[in-house]
């Protein structure tokens, strides 16, 4: 959710890419969630830290606290970020349920994401 939703909010204004420690598949509450307010997730696919081993970012953003814990480090100058977004695949419950529970990480991770992108590009114009 956090790729998609960073190259909503920041456009052609920087260049994303995300990733898991433990990818299996996009959950598709997280694509109906953001389809839902328009969110383009076409081509995203889950992704493992390993594919970008080695590589420098200028910031690397960490949604979870266990996330924060275990990512690599990234050589470079770039900044990490972290924002404890509470993970909505652990909710049980109803389709509905789970749907809204996606729904509250993708209107967190919305705020923090464009909060974030003011920060690193400065505010829109």
């Amino acid at each position: 959710m956090g790729e998609a939703i960073l190259r909503h909010v920041a456009g052609d204004g920087i260049q994303v890419v995300s990733a898991g420690l433990r990818p299996s598949t996009v959950n598709p509450l997280a694509i109906e969630a953001l389809e839902e307010v328009e969110v383009d997730t076409t081509g995203l696919r889950a992704k493992s830290v390993d594919e970008f081993r080695g590589q420098e970012f200028e910031a690397v953003v960490t949604v979870c606290d266990q996330a924060r814990e275990e990512c690599p480090v990234f050589p470079g100058r770039g900044v990490r970020v972290h924002y404890n977004i509470p993970d909505p695949a652990a909710v049980e419950g109803t389709h509905e349920e789970k749907l809204e529970a996606f729904r509250r990480a993708r209107d967190l991770l919305f705020s923090c994401l464009a909060e974030f992108v003011t920060v690193l590009v400065g505010p829109p114009t």
